[in-house]
């Protein structure tokens, strides 16, 4: 979720504007997490991530033997 749409429980305005503590806090940590590509992935997105890297690397291995 972008931190656009969100509105603060503290406020009630839009937390991209950062009118209080509250949401400049929570808008710094999406933008943080948005900056981090892994970050934003659950584990079972990595392990299938790694798992094709693993089969590419293998698949390359194979032909060029």
């Amino acid at each position: 979720m972008t931190y656009d749409r969100l509105v603060c429980a503290n406020c009630a305005a839009p937390v991209s504007e950062g009118r209080c503590p509250v949401c400049r806090a929570n808008r710094e940590r999406l933008q943080q997490e948005r900056d981090n590509f892994f970050a934003g992935l659950n584990p079972m997105a990595l392990i299938a991530l790694l798992a094709v890297l693993i089969a590419a690397v293998a698949l390359l291995a194979h032909q060029t033997a």
